[in-house]
């Protein structure tokens, strides 16, 4: 995906989230509510186009909605942030140069040559997770576990507790020989 559609993407994904917020409809609900008091009075009283909002308060499909755009918007800042990370670190570690990055749909395949394999990170938008297939550890289902307080989330793997960001920092260190900083990127835990 070039630069472009991730724009365009981000667009549409922000664009989305707007219209879709949960907090502008609980605001509305509960205007509705207090300025009206009973519910029979509303669609008599405003128009017609303001009843989707409070209908999204109790309405577990617009909930479920707002989790999952919130989960695409996370999910692309995630692998979107891995990518470009993922590419300097092949482009400038020498024993890597017959290594690539490829970042499309969703699927971020990291190839890091014969001798250490290739790193498969995508996203699973049924079940809201990103999974990673690792030459070194295997596959794992990450979770994204939000962060208290307004703090920053991060990707969880349930077996173990360890976040996405942990293990790529561990695992890639070894393998690029040099320090890295996953943890410098959107959603690793770390403000």
């Amino acid at each position: 995906m070039n630069i472009t559609h991730r724009k365009v993407a981000r667009l549409v994904v922000d664009t989305l989230r707007k219209r879709f917020s949960y907090q502008a409809a609980a605001q509305v609900c509960n205007w509705r509510e207090n300025r009206l008091g009973k519910k029979e009075d509303f669609p008599a009283t405003l128009p017609g186009s303001w009843k989707f909002f409070c209908t999204v308060k109790s309405d577990p499909i617009g909930a479920a909605l707002i989790d999952l755009v919130t989960y695409e918007t996370v999910c692309s800042d995630t692998l979107e942030g891995l990518c470009e990370y993922f590419e300097q670190l092949v482009e400038g570690t020498p024993h890597l140069k017959s290594g690539d990055v490829f970042y499309s749909d969703g699927v971020l395949t990291v190839k890091l040559g014969a001798k250490y394999g290739t790193y498969v990170i995508n996203r699973q938008s049924p079940n809201r997770q990103i999974w990673l297939s690792s030459p070194t550890s295997g596959p794992k289902r990450y979770d994204f576990i939000p962060g208290e307080n307004k703090g920053p989330g991060k990707w969880i793997y349930k077996h173990d507790s360890r976040s996405l960001h942990e293990l790529l920092q561990e695992e890639i260190q070894e393998i690029v020989q040099k320090d890295v900083d996953f943890f410098s990127l959107p959603h690793s835990g770390k403000a």
